[in-house]
């Protein structure tokens, strides 16, 4: 299914430095039918984002600041993304911003069947990336335009996270609940219950563009490619290396 996102940026905490690969990102999920900015934009730390703004056709919502200290833009985004919900015009949000405030209504939305994809940086706390169906970092859309800018791999690999005992053991958990009598699962079904089970589990965040070169660069997992019978792209099956039990020698 097609989505058409609602886009809502928190202009008061999201930089603007990588608008460009983030209005793309999103272009992968679903078509962008609204995109709304919100800010006090008489304030000089948001004057970064005007030229963005009319480059990708982005609005830009006044909410100013009524009381020092406080963010008002929360509620601004809030409410406009009620009524954007109860117009039935979209059936997903992208909701942009680092901001643990927003975590309600990223659940709210998805009570009502909107499909969440949530963009942040990795600041960003956990009950919010939980509470939406898909998390991305920032950081990921700096990475990919640092490789197209870079060739010195060495520099961006410093900037990525390592995989932990504790990731190796979701993606070997996932697996065996998907996998047939033999062990094997398909792939596909596993990337999507990773997904399911931690919204922001993304090759990208380990310096791998697939899942299935992050699966091989590990060691532990068997990979198989099968004959598709509706395509020409094979499929690929994965299944936990059984581990080797040594007899102690007496």
């Amino acid at each position: 299914m097609n989505l058409n996102l609602a886009v809502l940026i928190d202009g008061d905490n999201i930089p603007s430095a990588h608008v460009k690969e983030m209005m793309e990102e999103i272009a992968k999920y679903g078509n962008p039918t609204i995109k709304r900015i919100y800010g006090d934009w008489t304030k000089p730390h948001l004057a970064k984002w005007k030229n963005l703004l009319l480059e990708n056709a982005i609005t830009p919502i006044q909410q100013y600041a009524y009381t020092v200290g406080k963010n008002a833009t929360d509620s601004a985004m809030i409410i406009d993304a009620m009524d954007i919900l109860y117009n039935g015009k979209v059936n997903g949000f992208c909701l942009v911003s680092s901001d643990s405030d927003f975590t309600r209504l990223a659940t709210r939305l998805r009570e009502a069947g909107m499909q969440v994809i949530g963009i942040g940086e990795k600041k960003t706390p956990n009950p919010f990336i939980v509470a939406c169906d898909k998390f991305i970092y920032i950081e990921i859309l700096k990475n990919q335009t640092e490789k197209k800018n870079d060739s010195n791999i060495d520099s961006i690999k410093t900037n990525v996270d390592k995989i932990t005992p504790k990731e190796i053991n979701l993606i070997t958990t996932t697996i065996s609940d998907l996998s047939d009598e033999e062990g094997w699962a398909f792939l596909g079904d596993v990337g999507s219950l990773l997904q399911k089970k931690r919204p922001n589990f993304d090759s990208r965040n380990y310096g791998f563009e697939k899942l299935t070169p992050l699966i091989k660069s590990i060691g532990v997992f068997e990979l198989e490619r099968r004959e598709n019978p509706k395509s020409k792209h094979k499929l690929i099956f994965v299944k936990n290396k059984e581990k080797r039990i040594q007899k102690s020698k007496k």
